[in-house]
């Protein structure tokens, strides 16, 4: 059971270990993990399949702290890391942010800055092969989780402490926008390959009527204040019987 995050964890590498010695295990394989922990790669390949990605892209850790490579508000982040470490928020008339160019920061020499998109955040469960569903198999989108911060935005505390966010469930949202949360987030599943669970993480801008998609995650989070098993809990599946079925799909190679 991998329940890894993370470096190692999380972006194909213990993946491969595993295949290599033969080791059934869950969760995505090498290629979907590593794709997804890539935000620059994952986003062409999501966009190529029809997914409504923010605009951006990658550029220098230096020229981010130096000046605004995109006009505010923006969201600047590393390109591969996970549970919105290093992630900063620029709003009109804050200063760049500094940290991208500091010796201490460890996130690559290449950040990724996209416009803020203001709204609900909103996340999907996922659970299934990769087929298409039109084949007759496919992924299963639980339902659609609204995210409120208890403060700031939808940080690593937000993320993981106690009562750091308050989750709605199913979100209140019109209808033809739930229903796109739910399909963008199996088509995201089968474009990137993904085995066993997967997260989608979405903005909604409700005064545009704009949904897009953030990112995908390969090993959502497990724990009694994480998104996945609560929706597995809202369709009937208990944590139980969330940990039988993504145990019983291990498997090797995926």
């Amino acid at each position: 059971f991998n329940a890894l995050h993370g470096d190692w964890g999380e972006d194909g590498c213990v993946q491969g270990v595993l295949e290599t010695l033969s080791i059934p295990y869950t969760h995505s394989g090498v290629l979907a993990s590593a794709l997804s922990m890539d935000k620059d790669k994952s986003k062409a390949v999501l966009k190529a399949a029809g997914v409504v990605v923010p605009g951006g892209g990658l550029f220098d850790r230096h020229a981010v702290a130096a000046g605004h490579v995109i006009p505010p508000p923006y969201v600047v982040k590393p390109n591969a890391e996970g549970s919105s470490v290093g992630v900063y928020v620029v709003y009109p008339g804050d200063e760049p942010i500094k940290a991208t160019g500091e010796d201490g920061w460890t996130y690559g020499e290449t950040v990724m800055v996209e416009p803020f998109i203001p709204g609900k955040e909103l996340c999907v469960a996922v659970i299934g092969e990769t087929s298409s569903p039109e084949n007759g198999g496919g992924p299963r989108a639980l339902t659609v989780t609204d995210i409120t911060p208890t403060k700031g935005f939808y940080d690593y505390e937000a993320k993981y402490a106690p009562g750091g966010s308050k989750h709605e469930l199913p979100a209140t949202l019109p209808a033809h926008v739930f229903e796109a949360a739910l399909r963008q987030s199996e088509l995201a599943h089968v474009a990137m390959g993904c085995r066993g669970v997967s997260r989608s993480d979405f903005r909604y801008d409700d005064v545009k009527d704009e949904l897009v998609f953030l990112e995908i995650n390969t090993q959502p989070g497990m724990t009694p204040t994480s998104l996945v098993p609560e929706q597995a809990e809202y369709v009937g599946m208990s944590y139980q019987d969330l940990v039988r079925w993504i145990v019983e799909d291990a498997s090797c190679p995926r």
